[in-house]
């Protein structure tokens, strides 16, 4: 007898093994007909697995989150079929399911062009029209690399080779088209469905080592409905309006060129907004109770190793030499905050002790991994770290997270999600440390009311750590902020305090940063906003712009009030049309445009135009200085 648990409690009993197909025909020809795989405990399995022992199972359809991923898996097979039928010398090597959709890598001796993916787009469309049933077959090891060395697939060969001796080799067939695959698939091609669309070419190294072969990889999206699919295009197609690498061109905010890969030459204007977000921070900050400090950029070694750093992430750190000693370039700013804590002797009272500083650091990112402002080499990190007690944990989680959540509100993110990642399987510290400090950050995240999700195994080698991803404007995700709480590094680099009794005691050290790296934040915002700032943080505020050259003069006597008012204001004194004028000004996202002529300047007024609007709204400048200092202010 095999009892099987359905997710609404309910128990059914079988007198043998049974399988996903027949358990969903037992319940219902609806479920039935959309069936496409089960979960056993959890595990998606195929829905023609038998399931012979007691378990707990649910019959996964479209409308399951978990479906997109197996979806997305299927499209790749199909995709793979597809190329091979129109380029039948053609070798698939591997092709998984990725965020939004999936790929697959091929060896072929011409390239794919932008029109083969249409070809290719079209009879994958006539596969699923086919609805070739999809078959799962474990195959001997010898077998399997003998049948896909015959067919010339020397690369499944060499993957089947590479995989451990205790591993199943299993086959996935649809149709008369087969490949390597460790599963689960749909039942039928046709189950796959037609919202999927196939979107770039690229290169990729076999296995990702550039010393292999390189591969043509495309890749794809796919959804559970041609909806979603749609939805997901526009959002491409936003995006790319939003793109701050040509936003940042657009607006003369930065650029990036090849002689300092990874680091950012920032404009005027660019400067303007990056300094006006660092002074806001540095308000935050200064209210709640935060000092500020500056740490050399190069620092020796001997603290690297003494940190764990070396050990644990020399590979992404950037080495001098100098008179016989190495020296490493900062890529992170803890240590050298310790070595101030550590100046002088810490009572209980001093504590908490809130340090920050926007510290100046590098990582030796791989260049192929470098993209405009959202990863670079050189960047700057709002970074601070909270000295506490233990029993000062939870409070200061709790502030930190109030103010974070504040921040973030007047950014214009109130959409924010956080995981909680706990110990990696390289780390510092014994497993009594990291069940302390664990339970210390989930005591402290119960206790100021947040919903986490569980990212297990991506803890800081140090200590465990909270994960804050705000949600933009066009719905991507953004992960930003974070908080770690570490037990190890006090310990590595011998802070102490003395306690209420009289004894030294380590503190807890608290990492934390709301922006994360400055540079990649300015990338969010710009793309959020699609370069139309808030007033308070837009470059250019206010252009004031002439009629007639006849209002020069009272133009820029304009712009000397508003500038005495504190706003960042330039002249347009230029012998254009003041419809060019507004037209060019608004494609700058110029929030303001103060028009004046020789009505204006006789009444002592300005006409007001806003980005985005059709109208004006005229107003004594007196009154226009006033109103526009309220809206320019920054938040707080």
């Amino acid at each position: 007898m095999v009892a099987i648990t359905l997710p609404d409690g309910s128990v059914r009993r079988y007198d043998g093994a049974i399988t996903g197909e027949k358990l969903a025909v037992d319940i219902g020809p609806g479920l039935a007909k959309a069936a496409l795989a089960i979960k056993i405990g959890g595990v998606m399995k195929d829905l023609t697995l038998p399931i012979n022992t007691d378990s707990t199972v649910a019959i996964v359809t479209k409308k399951d989150p978990d479906a997109l991923e197996l979806l997305r898996h299927d499209a790749a097979h199909v995709m793979a079929e597809a190329v091979q039928e129109l380029f039948p010398k053609t070798q698939v090597t591997i092709g998984p399911s990725i965020e939004n959709g999936f790929y697959y890598d091929f060896a072929r001796s011409e390239p794919f062009s932008p029109d083969d993916l249409a070809k290719i787009e079209a009879k994958m469309r006539e596969i699923v029209d086919r609805d070739e049933k999809i078959v799962r077959e474990e195959w001997p090891r010898h077998e399997a690399i003998k049948y896909f060395k015959g067919i010339g697939e020397d690369y499944k060969a060499e993957i089947i080779q590479d995989l451990p001796e205790s591993e199943p080799i299993t086959v996935y067939k649809q149709g008369k088209w087969l490949d390597l695959c460790r599963g689960p698939h749909l039942p039928s091609t046709g189950k796959l469905g037609k919202a999927f669309k196939l979107m770039k070419l690229a290169g990729a190294y076999w296995r990702g080592d550039s010393k292999n072969a390189m591969l043509q990889r495309i890749y794809g999206t796919a959804w559970t409905d041609e909806k979603q699919l749609k939805d997901y295009l526009t959002m491409l197609e936003e995006a790319e309006k939003r793109d701050h690498r040509r936003l940042g061109k657009e607006m003369d905010l930065f650029h990036l060129q090849e002689e300092a890969q990874g680091a950012v030459f920032w404009h005027p204007k660019g400067w303007t907004v990056y300094r006006s977000l660092q002074m806001y921070m540095r308000k935050r900050l200064d209210a709640a109770g935060y000092v500020e400090v500056n740490t050399p950029m190069l620092v020796d070694r001997v603290l690297w190793e003494r940190s764990g750093h070396w050990e644990n992430y020399r590979q992404n750190m950037f080495i001098a030499e100098s008179e016989e000693r190495f020296l490493a370039v900062k890529p992170m700013n803890c240590p050298c905050h310790v070595q101030i804590y550590n100046q002088g002797i810490k009572s209980y009272r001093d504590l908490p002790l809130r340090m920050a500083e926007f510290g100046s650091c590098h990582r030796n990112e791989a260049s192929g991994a470098l993209h405009g402002l959202m990863r670079v080499r050189a960047f700057v990190q709002d970074d601070a770290h909270i000295f506490c007690t233990e029993d000062q944990i939870k409070s200061e989680t709790k502030g930190f997270i109030d103010l974070l959540r504040t921040v973030y509100a007047d950014l214009g993110f109130n959409d924010v999600r956080v995981l909680f990642s706990d110990r990696p399987p390289v780390r510092a510290g014994d497993d009594t440390i990291w069940d302390k400090a664990e339970g210390a950050l989930r005591d402290a995240t119960s206790a100021a009311g947040l919903e986490t999700k569980l990212n297990s195994g991506d803890g800081a080698f140090y200590g465990p750590k909270l994960d804050f991803i705000l949600r933009d404007a066009i719905g991507r995700e953004w992960q930003c902020g974070t908080f770690q709480v570490d037990f190890v590094l006090p310990e590595r680099l011998g802070a102490e305090y003395v306690g209420e009794d009289g004894a030294k005691h380590r503190p807890v050290m608290l990492h934390r940063a709301i922006l994360g790296s400055m540079e990649r934040f300015m990338g969010v915002l710009i793309e959020n906003y699609a370069g139309k700032f808030p007033m308070w943080l837009a470059p250019l505020q206010v252009v004031v712009a002439t009629i007639t050259s006849d209002a020069n003069a009272y133009a820029q006597d304009v712009a000397k009030t508003l500038q005495k008012a504190g706003l960042r204001v330039e002249t347009d004194l230029r012998n254009e049309k003041i419809n060019y004028k507004v037209r060019e000004h608004s494609l700058a996202k110029v929030p303001i445009i103060a028009v004046v002529g020789m009505k204006e300047a006789e009444g002592r007024s300005v006409a007001l135009r806003r980005l985005g609007g059709n109208s004006q709204e005229i107003l004594a400048l007196a009154e226009a200085t006033d109103r526009l200092t309220v809206e320019c202010a920054m938040p707080g």
